[in-house]
């Protein structure tokens, strides 16, 4: 794993023109952020990305790691209640830490879970991917109107979801992400509410010694509506970000809009 966040940090960050992106983001982001940190962060994060990959390509590596890792947080006993009961559960998190830790944890744990993932661009590499993600175990969909459907079915029998909410949709809520305008898909709010499953933030966490984790169970989001859901869920992984910036994906782009935010946005029941 060390030779892997090596490898990312002084090969693949240079010539993939990540630390542009990473430094544009933090820019816009965090823009009291002080030189030292910054100058950090253009190291750590590429480093963080590169384990990342590694863990997710050796499912079995990862699956021994998390083996004894509990659910910890002020949402832990309630979420392993309610998969011990078979009601429907909504987890999310985003590309922070490594995000499929919860996912193998959860399939230890006994959880009846299902994930959701965006097919890749590169065919060799995606067959490849799909491979490694599928031998954690559980159900996997893609991204669309299939995949929409058998998480609605699955949701349906009581089962668990595990999404990623972090990525600019186009046709997402003008939320905000750090302060700044954020379009954010709302389905996971929608879900909830229309499905009856509980709403949990869950982070995989990586410690100081790179290879262990924490995963945490934030508490339960209350029902609302989907847009305050989906605020909260938004402001939870940015305390998340905010207390561990090196583990964020800070190579996406998550801010297509970059006209300043102007306030909160207005809750409005979808």
């Amino acid at each position: 794993m060390p030779l892997a966040g090596w490898f990312a940090t002084w090969i693949l960050a240079p010539i993939l023109g990540w630390r542009r992106r990473i430094g544009g983001n933090l820019d816009h982001a965090m823009p009291d952020l002080p030189a030292a940190k910054r100058r950090e962060l253009l190291r750590t994060v590429p480093d963080n990305l590169g384990r990342l990959f590694m863990e997710l390509f050796s499912p079995k590596d990862m699956q021994s790691i998390v083996a004894n890792t509990p659910f910890t947080g002020a949402g832990a006993e309630a979420l392993k209640a309610a998969m011990a009961d078979g009601k429907a559960v909504i987890c999310v998190s985003g590309h922070f830490g490594n995000y499929d830790v919860f996912r193998s944890a959860a399939i230890q744990h006994g959880g009846d879970v299902a994930g959701l993932f965006r097919p890749l661009n590169n065919k060799l590499i995606h067959a490849r991917y799909i491979a490694a993600i599928s031998a954690v175990g559980g159900k996997l969909f893609s991204r669309g109107r299939q995949g929409f459907a058998g998480m609605i079915r699955h949701l349906q029998g009581g089962g668990l979801m595990a999404l990623l909410i972090d990525q600019h949709m186009n046709r997402g809520e003008r939320l905000t992400f750090f302060d700044q305008p954020a379009f954010t898909a709302i389905s996971a709010g929608q879900m909830a509410l229309k499905y009856e499953a509980l709403l949990f933030p869950v982070y995989g966490i990586r410690q100081p010694d790179g290879l262990s984790y924490v995963i945490e169970v934030e508490a339960q989001v209350p029902a609302s509506d989907a847009v305050t859901m989906t605020q909260a869920l938004n402001d939870s992984l940015e305390a998340q970000v905010r207390a561990h910036p090196e583990q964020w994906l800070w190579t996406h782009r998550r801010w297509k809009d970059r006209t300043k935010a102007t306030g909160s946005p207005k809750a409005k029941t979808k």
